[in-house]
């Protein structure tokens, strides 16, 4: 199995890793340009959602390949409001998903990882 590795980051993290047919892409947040994006978890959920198109273009992927995310959201009083947001970009044959609540290391409401399968 061969692995590679998709994008840079400020931090000591690769965006994404392709391990055979696999694809992780690491936890994306509401950040462009250095700055958060987005004041409510709406807002934040869909530029979230644009990063992980972004960093899955790298590995040649879409978001019709993801098969598993992980959120975190930072207050579960958000979690209809996600889930409206995050309803738009999956509304068809949506991946298997796991949300929780949790502190995260920047003041933002959302951060989700994915794993897309798309064999080579």
């Amino acid at each position: 199995m061969t692995i590679e590795h998709f994008g840079a980051a400020h931090v000591p993290l690769s965006p994404a890793v392709r391990a055979g047919d696999f694809v992780y892409v690491s936890g994306q947040v509401p950040v462009v340009d250095g700055r958060v994006v987005g004041a409510d978890v709406g807002a934040q959920t869909d530029q979230v959602i644009a990063n992980i198109k972004q960093v899955l273009e790298m590995a040649g992927c879409t978001l019709a390949d993801v098969i598993k995310t992980h959120v975190y959201l930072t207050d579960r009083d958000d979690f209809a409001a996600f889930n409206e947001a995050y309803g738009r970009h999956f509304a068809t044959n949506p991946p298997a998903r796991t949300t929780a609540e949790a502190r995260l290391m920047i003041d933002i409401k959302v951060e989700i990882e994915a794993i897309a399968y798309k064999p080579l």
